[in-house]
């Protein structure tokens, strides 16, 4: 038979293609052909098995839109397999496989489909070789042979998803509107029919007076409408920023952490003193002012190796692993020589270079993940290369999470810690703590979870 033969009859697709799933009630999901799987594989969220009559099924949530967790379809279908499939770095799971009808422009047939975390991923879906095999031919230098969405039609196939604008006004207080962070807050507080409104920071002014105070933005706009501040600012405008926040505060708006709170976190010697009065156990920790004290503030921490951290540090940024003595007093010496701050910090050998960050919200942890160091790196900072996963904590880890952030009155706190031969001690508390790492390590929506707290706080309900 000749390849010409073979090949009659059958529909070419592109390399990316829109599938329809009405059985699952998914209108629109973009997905890569990959003639290289065999099953095919959606993104699923809060995976649960339960039995309809003699079958079991499984109902699941969805997150159809590319780099939008904020629509979410609730989908169900019978289960008719448990796989073990290998992920590249080696690790074994199970992962649930359903069956369904898929619709490839005016084509519709049956599909298997495993039910992934694919959040990490480019694309929701996957569609693998047993769905495409004898239908299709794949040109993957083409796009959307079958059918094409414009981002208009997306939108309105899925309007029936998204709360109308009926709620709060919110301000994200922050300085760049394309990181991760602040688009995912901004997309889920108006999945909740809010308005969001980003202000940038260095674009906003005060009115300090008795009788009418005010807060300007861009010329003379003057903000009176907001309900609620989301504020993420960068240590470089920590100080601005929190006088902003003061502000907002003394005109009767709620800001989700207040100035004074971010400023405690902001400054780590201050912190360090409030966890140690406070019976939180952190790296022993040292601080000098006169390099006279060196050798004896290198001793006082047990010596090196040891981290050596500027007070304004962040992301990993101004701290330095000092793996000897003499290297450590050479790091200090020349800090202090342009009168900068700093401490000093035991370095907890069997971390391991993994660290735990717990993303508390409202006194209650709501999500948690561990962060691993790369090769030769002692930083596990997700900024500074560090690898993400999921992990669960104990009951030590939570209660001491929930004990850092209520010390320094923070609503919202990133709070990281360290398991030591000692027990877990924290290393530090964040006020603007990022969510793209945790979001995709966890699945959660931690973004929503912000935002449901300040409609907690404010007493609102959806109509």
């Amino acid at each position: 038979m000749s390849n010409t033969t073979k090949f009659e009859g059958l529909q070419v697709i592109g390399g990316e293609e829109w599938c329809v799933f009405e059985e699952l009630g998914i209108p629109a999901i973009k997905a890569r052909v990959d003639s290289g799987a065999k099953t095919s594989s959606i993104q699923a969220n809060n995976v649960k098995v339960y039995n309809k009559g003699l079958e079991e099924w499984v109902k699941f949530e969805v997150n159809p839109i590319q780099e939008n967790r904020s629509v979410t379809i609730t989908c169900e279908a019978p289960l008719v397999d448990r796989r073990t499939v290998k992920s590249s770095v080696g690790i074994s799971e199970e992962r649930l496989v359903v069956k369904t009808t898929i619709k490839l422009g005016n084509n519709i047939h049956s599909v298997e489909l495993t039910l992934a975390n694919r959040d990490t991923m480019e694309y929701r879906m996957l569609l693998g070789r047993e769905a495409i095999n004898q239908r299709y031919i794949v040109n993957p230098a083409e796009s959307y042979c079958m059918q094409n969405f414009s981002e208009e039609e997306v939108q309105e196939k899925y309007a029936s998803h998204m709360a109308e604008k009926s709620g709060l006004t919110i301000a994200l207080l922050a300085s760049n509107p394309n990181l991760y962070s602040n688009k995912r807050i901004i997309e889920a507080g108006e999945a909740r029919g809010h308005e969001v409104v980003f202000l940038n920071v260095e674009n906003a002014y005060m009115k300090l007076d008795t009788k009418s105070p005010q807060i300007r933005y861009r010329g003379g706009n003057v903000l009176n409408k907001f309900d609620a501040v989301i504020p993420r600012i960068k240590p470089s405008v920590t100080f601005y920023g929190c006088a902003l926040i003061r502000q907002f505060d003394n005109l009767g708006v709620y800001c989700l952490n207040t100035a004074e709170a971010i400023t405690q976190s902001r400054d780590k010697l201050f912190a360090s003193q409030l966890f140690s009065k406070n019976d939180i156990d952190i790296p022993i920790t040292g601080f000098a002012k006169s390099p006279m004290d060196t050798k004896d503030l290198i001793r006082m921490v047990n010596g090196a190796p040891l981290i050596i951290k500027l007070l304004e540090s962040t992301q990993g940024k101004g701290v330095v692993l000092a793996e000897t003595n003499k290297a450590a007093e050479s790091v200090i010496n020349a800090f202090k020589s342009v009168q900068t701050n700093i401490l000093v910090q035991e370095f907890i050998k069997e971390a391991n270079g993994q660290d735990i960050r717990c993303f508390v919200v409202n006194g209650k942890v709501v999500a948690s993940m561990q962060r691993q160091a790369q090769k030769g790196e002692f930083r596990a900072n997700i900024h500074q290369g560090g690898v993400a996963s999921l992990i669960k904590i104990t009951s030590e880890e939570r209660k001491l999470a929930v004990k850092a952030a209520k010390i320094l009155n923070l609503a919202v706190a990133g709070v990281d810690i360290i398991r030591s031969n000692k027990g877990p001690l924290l290393l530090e508390v964040n006020s603007s703590p990022g969510l793209e790492g945790i979001e995709y390590a966890t699945g959660l929506d931690i973004a929503n979870v912000m935002i449901r707290a300040i409609e907690k706080k404010l007493n609102y309900t959806s109509n």
